[in-house]
């Protein structure tokens, strides 16, 4: 059994030639949505894929009616052949009950995987080189340092808000607890050889006392 899927991406757009075509290829069914190709949420698409039954074939006018990438578009096909269903899209001429139609699938997909490598490499060369010129990556820091000392001093003074605060200084709430968090971390950090020293002199106070107290 053939189920045809059409889909246009606005009220002014009409389907009548999409489905004037999936009728003509003989599909019996036929779901539709009025969306745009980048929206999720498609409960036309969903009822059909639901309908479909093993042996059956997903007839569309074209791939871009399918998929919202070219990611999504592998991602459904590929499904439906887990579930032994075929799929056959008018304008290109691809039909995956076909020999012809499986390899021409594949080859989509092995290109598409292709440039996913590709950016993913050109990526990591770009962070590489900017590392080695000394920049990091991340977004930059909406304040600089003493910018920062000057807005958690007006926090420590305690004559204005928080809300007044991050209006003076253009930052949001979350920022500025960052800001405050970082604060508290870097005080609360004390290298282990001040502290050696810091206990080492309270217990030198403590039997210089003792020796006193004993003297008299």
């Amino acid at each position: 059994m053939k189920v045809g899927y059409a889909r246009v991406s606005t009220n002014d757009q009409h389907l009548r030639m999409q489905e004037d075509a999936l009728k003509t290829m003989g599909c019996e069914e036929i779901y539709h949505d009025i969306a745009s190709g980048v929206k999720t949420a498609r409960p036309g698409l969903d009822e059909a894929l639901a309908y479909l039954r093993e042996g059956d074939t997903l007839v569309v006018w074209k791939l871009d009616r399918l998929g919202r990438s070219i990611q999504h578009l592998i991602e459904t096909v590929k499904s439906l052949s887990k579930r032994k269903i075929g799929f056959q899209s008018l304008q290109e001429n691809i039909d995956t009950t076909t020999s012809g139609g499986k390899l021409i699938f594949h080859i989509f997909s092995a290109l598409a995987e292709f440039e996913r490598d590709l950016i993913k490499e050109r990526t990591n060369a770009g962070l590489r080189a900017a590392r080695a010129r000394g920049r990091l990556g991340g977004r930059p820091p909406l304040l600089e340092e003493k910018q920062v000392e000057k807005m958690l001093a007006r926090y420590d003074e305690q004559k204005l808000t928080v809300e007044e605060i991050c209006k003076i200084h253009g930052v949001s709430r979350p920022s500025f607890y960052n800001y405050l968090k970082k604060r508290k971390k870097a005080i609360n950090i004390v290298p282990s050889d001040s502290c050696n020293q810091t206990t080492w002199t309270v217990n030198s106070l403590f039997l210089s006392s003792s020796l006193e107290i004993v003297l008299r």
